[in-house]
């Protein structure tokens, strides 16, 4: 297996890797803690180069609109200051991690580590020009990151191997794969 070569130019955002979304949480991703090892591989290929690491979290007000109780689609998950809205703690984040919150407005939604939070601005001052997604969930607020690293003008890579799906609808994990792909984005099959 060939391994990509990082570089400063690269960055690696883990998406929403949080105790909500891994086995046993609010709102859990059927084999959630999967993607673990996958991105803690990343995570040191990044950290021994100086590819930026960014990790994206919800970051939810107790009554956000997403929330079935407030009318939304979703149960109660990833409440600020909550032990479920932290990063799974096998999850290896450097010191330097850039993290980026998503959803701390009560009334909008944020799926895409880039809506709302100046990641992309962030990224070009640092010279940035390709990104590598993985993280939860891959149907939802992956996919949303990835299209939108599409549109930013950013040279997007999914890591497949670091992402599960959600799967409200059957076929979700898949159907995001496709629109990943027609936006832009290059599949990365393999963990490297």
């Amino acid at each position: 297996m060939v391994m990509t070569e990082l570089t400063a130019k690269d960055a690696l955002i883990a998406v929403d890797v949080q105790n909500d979304f891994c086995p046993g949480g609010a709102l859990a991703v059927a084999d959630g803690d999967r993607v673990i090892p996958v991105l803690n591989d990343w995570l040191r290929r990044a950290a021994a180069t100086d590819a930026v690491i960014v990790a994206s979290r919800d970051w939810h007000p107790a009554d956000h609109c997403s929330f079935s109780e407030q009318g939304g689609p979703w149960p109660l998950h990833c409440v600020r200051e909550t032990e479920g809205a932290q990063f799974h703690p096998a999850l290896a984040l450097p010191q330097d991690t850039l993290v980026v919150n998503k959803g701390e407005a009560q009334e909008r939604d944020n799926y895409s580590a880039f809506d709302g939070t100046g990641l992309a601005e962030r990224l070009r001052e640092q010279g940035v020009e390709r990104i590598w997604v993985g993280g939860l969930a891959q149907d939802v607020c992956v996919k949303a990151t990835v299209i939108d690293g599409c549109e930013a003008g950013f040279e997007t890579h999914l890591i497949a191997a670091a992402t599960r799906p959600v799967e409200v609808e059957p076929g979700d994990g898949e159907r995001a794969i496709a629109a990943m792909r027609a936006a832009g984005a290059r599949i990365e099959a393999n963990d490297a």
